[in-house]
């Protein structure tokens, strides 16, 4: 039966839930970083304390600190070999802080030692932000005049989207692992504030799970779409 692409069942079932899921995990990232923000570490420690006292010993001489505006932007930046720290981070000596901080030297390792699921990931990157945005062009524009090589190359092209966002999981739970192991090994969170660091870094982990699940579903809606046209 052909839907067309106006709201119809599959589109309920397969786009809707993965948005609210998304939505929700949002929700519960800033939740977390807005909880944690405010329970100060009992080290007294910034953000940008802890990345001076990890880096140095882990070998990750080469990675400068900078930066960033935004909350929740920081980030790793494998080309520049940078640690891009928000104010909220580095300046504030909060348990999510030092959560946060060492996720990211997760991934500074993680480039040290070249992790493959890395490496794959930013070598998808380039692919990736042209079919993102040319793959739903490409689609309706195929399925619009009834083109059906074009609707599949639109397809092709937003399913890269989908794999960068499923290899991304191994990426960031992987970084996590690392952060925690960090923060217990130079001994920056004391007695319960580990907890508190995991909740930081599982609500954030859920986003990625999210992203995944919406960028999954979306490409079988296409597809079924594209079915459902040629079975009618």
């Amino acid at each position: 039966m052909d839907y067309g692409l106006g709201f119809n069942p599959l589109y309920f079932v397969l786009v809707i839930p993965p948005l609210l899921l998304g939505f929700w995990a949002q929700m519960k990232v800033r939740g977390a970083y807005a909880k944690y923000t405010k329970v100060p570490n009992q080290r007294r420690l910034t953000g940008l304390d802890a990345a001076k006292i990890i880096l140095g010993p882990e070998g990750l001489h080469d990675v400068a600190i900078d930066g960033v505006r935004g909350e929740l932007t920081d980030h790793y930046d494998p080309r520049s070999k940078k640690l891009g720290l928000s104010a909220g981070v580095a300046q504030q000596p909060s348990v999510a802080a030092l959560a946060i901080v060492a996720h990211e030297i997760g991934h500074a390792l993680q480039d040290q030692q070249n992790y493959a699921p890395l490496k794959l990931r930013g070598a998808l990157v380039p692919a990736v932000r042209l079919g993102s945005w040319v793959g739903p062009i490409l689609f309706m524009a195929g399925f619009l005049l009834q083109f059906t090589g074009l609707a599949w190359l639109g397809v092709f092209a937003f399913g890269l989207s989908a794999i960068f966002a499923i290899m991304t999981l191994p990426v960031e739970f992987d970084a996590s692992k690392r952060g925690l192991r960090l923060l217990q090994t130079y001994n920056l969170t004391i007695g319960n504030e580990v907890q508190g660091a995991k909740a930081v870094l599982d609500a954030a982990a859920l986003t990625y799970v999210a992203a995944a699940i919406q960028a999954v579903a979306t490409l079988l809606y296409y597809v079924m779409l594209i079915a459902g046209r040629r079975d009618d």
